[in-house]
């Protein structure tokens, strides 16, 4: 039987140049995690950070398999009525399942936060990782190519990751 969901352990590290209206965040930031409509959790408030809050806070949350995006939204507590977003940041389950390193893998992400308007408030810092891999649809499958690579003739079959490169430069450019 398949699975419904996969437990899905997200550390909420840091904030960085935490915004609100153009003002630096003063203190009590917090972050909820969705992982679906019902699905969120909190990490505590962080009273004295300021716009650079660290929370280091370990969810453990079910994710379910239809899951496409894991949304974090930064709040601060306002005095008075209510909380204040921040920002939000939505997380591709790509960037973290179904890549060339195990699922399992723990996997350090950094994104940047956009208020209601989209504009830019700030970086918000997490490690995650999925505790219940994916079962694999074959037995080929498991025993894919990509787990198979010899690395500069080296038997340990190591692990290479690329990073993409974004050619904009001008036609005239020295560069051709």
């Amino acid at each position: 039987m398949e699975a419904k969901s996969r437990t899905l352990e997200i550390t909420v590290l840091s904030g960085e140049d935490l915004r609100i209206d153009n003002k630096s965040v003063k203190r009590n930031a917090f972050v909820v995690v969705w992982t679906d409509t019902y699905g969120y959790k909190s990490t505590k408030m962080d009273a004295e950070g300021g716009s650079f809050p660290c929370w280091n806070d370990k969810l453990v949350m079910d994710m379910p398999m239809h899951t496409r995006f894991v949304t974090l939204q930064v709040k601060c507590k306002a005095s008075g009525a209510g909380d204040k977003t921040v920002g939000v940041a939505r997380i591709p389950v790509t960037d973290f399942i179904g890549g060339i390193s195990p699922d399992t893998r723990l996997q350090f992400l950094s994104y940047r936060l956009r208020d209601s308007k989209g504009m830019k408030n700030g970086i918000v810092n997490v490690s995650v990782r999925v505790k219940e891999p994916l079962q694999a649809c074959s037995s080929q499958a498991k025993d894919s190519v990509l787990d198979h690579i010899p690395i500069d003739g080296r038997k340990d079959f190591g692990l290479v990751a690329g990073i993409p490169i974004w050619n904009g430069y001008p036609s005239t450019s020295l560069f051709r």
